[in-house]
């Protein structure tokens, strides 16, 4: 029904300019919505001297209901340049004949199902070689071959957008999470490996050889599957939450400790802010974990990539021009804040990832009116419109795996805050954001979805206004001209019947594409916190 209701909300697609393999990697069609995962046994041996990998993939899936019984197709995902060398299905070796591959993309043929509901299945792939090297991670990813200050091996993964089939096989799709995962990473024996979820042992294969074994019981998004392999050190502090003890473990290159135990005190700060604005940390289970990273920064669920320097703001910048983005550390706010937003609620296709980013970008808002007021929080909001685009549309294209403009944080950010702005209604706004992380908990979602909820929970029509902000390139501009002791305003460049209230001099006021006019010979001050763009003859 999920799958229904998605392709039904998707009203305009345009594919010229995508090719089949975009199709491939976005599309959730019939080689992917009959079957639905449940578990990955995942095992990788790490090579930095060669800067190679090899393992081997464990999927177990359930069928779904109302799947009529015959041969389907499954398709699994592997990019080059990594080979695929078998495919167990069901216990017996499918032959290279019984294997398909176009591009990245491979599909192999299963027998008669059983269609009774919820049976299981399961198939192993086994593969091996030399995976693409990220150029510029986080944002150019793939694997990150480094090494420390001390001349040791220092390697992980970000893959976000480009997809975790860059480095194992899987069904890469946001739509679909396995529930729970097995990691076992193999590397050399004088590094540690930290990956998401608890740590179950640590074997020595030999002198020179070790293989880590991780276990995630939470569902998790493919890009959020990750090793650290490095020459860790750690610490461990609980955190008492909304759901009782929380455990907090910070691994860190050596070297690092000492400046670590400083700047981390931001994570507990963080987590506190979190849990009043959006309820409880989704992933008790698995704890939570800040592991140093050779890139600047990612969310992977429990075990989140940490890269600022140990320094406050953006790499000891402030994004917002205003001073108050250098009171904490970015990275750990932003990459915190995706806990509740993309790793518990992750939306099924990137064309809606907006999702993830904008609400998290206006998390760290939220950190600043929890911990230093509202004013403040309002200021450093403001100030990030100074750097939006407005280049194209916020939300992508659907199923080919585009996202849309990167105005997706700021934009984003700053469209929750006018909404909240408009609703006047603080403790209503904090209890939209807790109830959507337990109506969504641990769910893949729309776009759609989200604005609907959102309508109905602040007892607001809000589907103009997302439309606007979501899907056109540009807000809308509000033209005000005075005429004697008279003004007039209304909305202009905006979508067709586009309506939104605006606030002059603390007072509210109804606002259409039609002229509407105020009596007064004041000068009239827009709300700052409405981000729109003016056109004003004053």
């Amino acid at each position: 029904m999920r799958l229904l209701i998605f392709f039904l909300l998707i009203t305009h697609i345009s594919f010229s300019q995508f090719s089949k393999a975009d199709s491939l990697r976005g599309c959730y069609g019939e080689s992917r919505n009959w079957w639905d995962l449940t578990h990955y046994d995942l095992s990788v041996e790490f090579q930095p001297a060669t800067q190679t990998i090899k393992g081997s993939n464990s999927v177990t899936y359930s069928i779904l209901k109302n799947v009529k019984a015959g041969k389907k197709i499954i398709q699994i995902d592997l990019q080059e340049p990594l080979i695929l060398d078998s495919i167990i299905f069901e216990a017996k070796f499918l032959p290279r004949t019984a294997i398909r591959k176009e591009g990245n993309a491979y599909f192999f043929e299963t027998a008669n199902l059983k269609t009774k509901e919820n049976s299981t299945a399961s198939f192993t792939i086994y593969y091996h070689g030399k995976p693409r090297k990220a150029v510029r991670a986080p944002w150019d990813g793939g694997v990150i071959w480094k090494k420390d200050v001390n001349g040791l091996p220092w390697i992980t993964v970000a893959c976000q957008g480009l997809g975790s089939s860059v480095w194992f096989p899987c069904k890469d799709s946001q739509y679909d999470e396995p529930d729970s995962v097995d990691m076992h990473y193999t590397c050399p024996s004088n590094l540690k490996c930290v990956s998401n979820g608890r740590l179950v042992g640590v074997e020595k294969l030999n002198d020179s050889q070790s293989t880590y074994s991780w276990k995630v019981v939470n569902p998790i998004n493919n890009y959020c599957i990750i090793p650290y392999i490095g020459d860790y050190v750690t610490f461990h502090e609980d955190f008492m939450g909304e759901k009782g003890k929380l455990d907090l473990d910070y691994w860190v290159l050596r070297g690092n400790l000492e400046k670590a135990k400083k700047q981390f005190q931001d994570v507990p700060r963080t987590i506190k802010a979190f849990e009043y604005w959006f309820g409880p940390y989704p992933f008790y289970e698995d704890g939570y974990k800040l592991v140093e990273a050779p890139h600047l920064g990612m969310e992977h669920q429990s075990a989140v990539a940490y890269g600022n320097g140990f320094k406050n703001g953006y790499q000891g910048t402030d994004l917002s021009g205003t001073g108050e983005g250098l009171k904490w550390d970015y990275i750990i706010v932003h990459e915190t804040g995706h806990e509740w937003f993309g790793n518990n609620i992750t939306t099924k296709d990137i064309a809606d990832m907006w999702v993830h980013e904008g609400f998290t970008d206006y998390s760290e808002s939220l950190f600043i009116d929890y911990w230093y007021g509202k004013e403040a929080a309002s200021k450093y909001c403001i100030g990030l419109r100074q750097n939006i685009l407005n280049d194209k549309p916020i939300i992508g294209s659907y199923l080919v795996q585009s996202e849309g403009s990167g105005d997706m944080y700021y934009k984003g950010a700053n469209l929750l805050h006018t909404i909240r702005t408009l609703v006047n209604n603080d403790a209503l706004f904090r209890m939209t954001l807790r109830k959507m992380n337990q109506e969504f908990y641990h769910q893949t979602v729309t776009s759609a979805e989200i604005e609907s909820f959102m309508s109905l929970e602040l007892k607001m029509d809000l589907t103009k206004i997302f439309n606007q902000y979501l899907r056109e390139k540009r807000p809308p501009t509000l033209e005000v001209v005075r005429k004697k002791n008279k003004i007039l305003f209304r909305w202009v460049n905006c979508i067709e019947g586009f309506d939104m209230d605006v606030i002059f001099n603390n007072k509210r006021f109804t606002c259409s594409t039609n002229w509407s006019t105020i009596k007064t010979t004041k000068k009239v001050v827009l709300d700052k916190n409405i981000y729109v763009l003016k056109k004003f003859d004053l």
